[in-house]
């Protein structure tokens, strides 16, 4: 059975680049829309396959979910650390400043439903700038609600909202404080650990008494430290329960007013990676990393592949600069990506494409992450050297318990490595499932295309045409209006031209944006319509 804890979840996430303007007397600012209205969960030991045709987004994708890129709205939430565990900053200042939010939040709502009457009232002669505006202004304050519910739950819907964000907070402080007190014991039980298996080490050596007394003094003030820590732990959970009573009460207080048990759904303890500030992002970025395509660029030319493994290593604490355990676990993370020990003092341009990657890989997984983004990551090597680099990724997520989120133009590829694949046109999702519902019963016209493009040696697939998706993509700065992908499509109607498609779910799991939701596919995998003839009416 697949595994269902989500790692990450992502709504409604938008990534606009602004674009310069080209004279001072433009007043219209232009973006390039490279995400939009992303809304995928990313399950825990799941590969996670993007694909689609350049400049659809998926690298944008990738590196805004990794906080490389700020996102324009939407929200990125991380369940590898609970909340307690990290202790965002952004939750005490939500808490604390509850109601100044949330009057904020209603400027905002009020700033955007303005800017909803005025293309209402303009109706067809709305310009792309009125409408683009209006767009922003909405998703700037569901964000901002959003961003202010996720913690507050259903106390966001009172009036009042300080006293139940007053019991919270004290909750929060409490439950941080029981976390790090746990994490400083876990500390003094290892160094117990140690001084006892040190001491049996010299009695067995015959080390002089001394010396011995020297280390079981160490351990029995490691041993009274712990004991002081476990007698303040208990104090502290007897507060946090204490605590976490008083906001039950609160709620059942409130239970029965529908804006306050709609609201409640909404909590969430997930970390919202967009919130985080520089310093916290730094902390998280061990949990998440990233191979880049270009295995050469991505590595520092003047650092040998131990300075380059090192690097990471001593920045996250793991090891201090020049200790001989973190040569011993660099050669150990080596050996585990193919590479053989002599190579630890070698420079990147001494070694051929799939090593240089293989190192890359190293890099990634030296500080322990939980996410990796691969970032058509094979697309640069060697197809003989692909598989080998596939099959290393699929060893190391085994042994591991990694997640991947895997781009690449190469659809063999991503069936063979992904569970769930994402289709991407233009920023937008635009079919999502598991790999075997894609490949077999791909719903959305573009995907059809994709998998017609595939190169086989099967006698039955060549005698079928192509679909040829003839055009250019179209700018992402001003697109289409209604679906993106109607100048391309095969199967465009009127109501494509003029209405945006919504995502519907037609199968569990298996999600599309398109008006055609028939199947397109029979069991024998021959298309349903007569594509010679659709392409043909639509090149004429």
């Amino acid at each position: 059975m697949p595994n269902t804890r989500k790692l990450l979840s992502i709504k409604n996430l938008k990534k606009y680049f602004p674009i310069a303007k080209s004279h001072i007397f433009q007043k219209e600012q232009l973006y390039v829309r490279a995400n939009e209205e992303i809304t995928i969960d990313i399950h825990e030991g799941e590969t996670f396959g993007l694909v689609g045709e350049s400049g659809c987004g998926k690298s944008t994708l990738g590196r805004v979910l990794l906080q490389l890129y700020d996102q324009t709205a939407g929200s990125t939430l991380y369940y590898g650390r609970t909340l307690a565990d990290f202790a965002p900053s952004y939750v005490e200042k939500t808490l604390k400043g509850a109601t100044k939010m949330l009057a904020e939040y209603a400027v905002k709502k009020k700033k955007a439903e303005e800017l909803c009457a005025a293309c209402d009232a303009a109706g067809d002669g709305a310009t792309f700038f009125m409408i683009q505006n209006r767009n922003l202004a909405m998703a700037d304050a569901e964000t901002a609600f959003q961003n202010i519910v996720k913690i507050l739950g259903g106390f966001a819907a009172l009036d009042d909202p300080r006293e139940g964000a007053a019991a919270l907070l004290k909750k929060y402080h409490a439950d941080v404080a029981a976390s790090k007190i746990r994490a400083q014991l876990e500390d003094i039980s290892a160094h117990i650990d140690f001084f006892s298996s040190k001491i049996d080490e010299m009695k067995a050596a015959g080390a002089p008494d001394a010396k011995i007394q020297r280390q079981q003094k160490k351990l029995s003030q490691a041993i009274e430290r712990k004991k002081a820590k476990e007698a303040e732990l208990a104090a502290t959970v007897q507060k946090q329960n204490e605590f976490a009573k008083e906001v039950d009460l609160l709620r059942q207080k409130h239970q029965n007013d529908p804006n306050f048990v709609e609201c409640e759904k909404y909590l969430d303890d997930g970390i919202d990676l967009s919130r985080l500030k520089y310093v916290e992002m730094r902390l998280l970025r061990k949990d998440l990393q990233i191979i880049f395509q270009d295995p050469y660029s991505s590595l520092n030319p003047r650092m040998t592949v131990g300075q380059i493994i090192e690097e990471g290593l001593v920045t996250h604490n793991y090891f201090k600069r020049g200790s001989p355990k973190m040569k011993e676990y660099i050669l150990d993370v080596m050996a585990k990506c193919g590479l053989q020990d002599y190579m630890m003092h070698r420079y990147p341009h001494q070694f051929s494409g799939g090593q240089r990657q293989r190192i890359c890989i190293a890099r990634a997984l030296a500080v322990k992450p939980k996410f990796v983004v691969c970032d058509e990551c094979v697309s640069a090597l060697d197809v003989s050297i692909q598989s080998q680099i596939i099959n290393l990724l699929e060893e190391l997520k085994e042994k591991e318990n990694l997640t991947y989120l895997f781009i690449s133009h190469d659809l063999s590829v991503v069936r063979y490595i992904s569970d769930r694949i994402g289709v991407m046109y233009l920023g937008n999702m635009v079919e999502l499932g598991d790999a075997k519902t894609i490949f077999e019963d791909p719903r959305h016209p573009y995907t059809v295309a994709l998998l017609s493009s595939i190169p086989t040696t099967d006698p039955e697939s060549l005698k079928k045409e192509r679909i040829i998706l003839e055009g250019n993509i179209p700018s992402p700065i001003r697109p289409p209006e209604g679906c993106k992908f109607h100048t391309r499509c095969f199967m465009a109607c009127d109501k494509c031209k003029r209405v945006p498609p919504p995502t519907v779910e037609v199968e569990p799991g298996h999600f599309v944006a398109c008006h055609n939701l028939d199947r397109k596919i029979d069991e024998n995998g021959k298309f349903l319509f007569d594509v010679t003839t659709s392409v043909r009416e639509q090149r004429d």
